[in-house]
């Protein structure tokens, strides 16, 4: 027995997004996502939502985010809360995002993590 969730993840759409803080305002930033992460009930479609530190960038943040299919990306992209995050954004970021499309196959995840709140 495993305590480790496995799921195949055909037709999902993956992205990796690289945002650039300007200096002095990575926390700033990091505020904004965060709030935005709090309202992601908003978008159904949108199954998970990471934030990471870049461990040899002090100024980058990584997102990595999938979406159930193409309508769900769509959906998250005109929700309220991303309208909000994207108003808020331009005064804490040093230009537009990279934004790497994927298309996710397969995830595992312990549980451990997961149970945690916050």
């Amino acid at each position: 027995m495993t305590d480790a969730m496995d799921a195949l993840l055909t037709g999902r759409i993956g992205l990796l997004v690289r945002v650039v803080a300007n200096p002095g305002q990575k926390f700033a930033l990091l505020d904004c996502l965060n709030d935005y992460c709090e309202n992601l009930d908003q978008e159904p479609g949108t199954e998970a939502f990471m934030i990471s530190l870049d461990p040899s960038d002090e100024n980058v943040i990584w997102l990595y985010e999938w979406f159930t299919d193409q309508e769900a990306l769509e959906a998250h992209r005109s929700s309220e809360a991303f309208a909000v995050l994207m108003n808020k954004m331009p005064t804490l970021v040093s230009g537009p995002p990279g934004v790497l499309p994927m298309n996710p196959l397969r995830v595992r995840l312990a549980r451990q993590p997961l149970e945690q709140s916050i």
